[in-house]
Formats: C-alpha cells, structure tokens, sequence
C-alpha cells in the first residue's frame, strides 16, 4: 500500500505508511469514524455531526453505546500495532468525550464539536507513517 492514505477528514501526517499496512483497515477505521463523527450535514451550515451527538441524546446509555462503537477503532489501532502510548491517547480521548457527552443539557453539543474519533484516525496514521527522509 505505501505512500499516502486518503482519509474523509482530509488528515495530513508526516512521512509516509509502510507498504505493510492494511489499507483495508484504514479504510474501515474512517468509515467508521466518519459514520460517528461527521455523516450528517445541518442544512444551512458547514456543520457536520455524525451519529455519536445523536446517540448522545439518550442519556448514559446513548454515550456508552458511542463509547462502544469508538473502542472498535482502538481495537483496529491495536491490530495495525500501534504503540501502547498511541492506544492509550485513543482511550483517553473516547473518555473525554463520554464524559463531556454525558453532561446534562450541554452534553449533545459537546459531542458535536469534540470529534474523538476523527482525532483518533489521526493519532493512528501519525503513529504508522514513517517519517519523510528528506526532513
């Protein structure tokens, strides 16, 4: 696969991902990004949310059940080996976003504008791109 991933979020990384990487994967990994995060544009905006802020409506429940979908990409950061640190950023950002989802009344925005999953399709072609040797 070498050279460069075309994510949705148009994500710039340095350097460049190993032939080894499963492009299929990646590709999963935005698909399911994009679903949570930005697959629903409001009329009239440039605003776009996805279905973590919906979800977020149905309080507690809606926020683990994101969670639950979000823990998939850690799963497939983990399968594409990714370091412990980079696992770790991707867990803490799901749990900032289930605790900023779960406040009461502002919760819903919250998750609208704290796109933890776009941040972690980010964190994991950071960590898999090897870095340019011309730099």
């Amino acid at each position: 696969m070498g050279g460069q991933f075309e994510s949705r979020f148009d994500v710039a990384y340095d350097g460049e991902l190993p032939a080894t990487v499963d492009a299929a994967a990646l590709r999963r990994m935005d698909a399911v990004a994009y679903a949570l995060d930005e697959s629903v544009r409001i009329p009239g905006t440039n605003v776009s949310v996805g279905i973590d802020p919906i979800l977020g409506v149905l309080p507690v429940a809606g926020d683990l059940a994101s969670a639950g979908l979000s823990l998939y990409l850690v799963a497939e950061a983990a399968a594409l080996g990714v370091s412990y640190a980079t696992l770790l950023r991707m867990i803490l950002n799901i749990a900032i976003d289930v605790a900023g989802g779960s406040l009461p009344y502002v919760g819903t925005l919250f998750d609208s504008v704290w796109k933890a999953n776009r941040r972690n399709v980010q964190c994991v072609l950071a960590a898999l791109a090897e870095p340019d040797p011309e730099t």
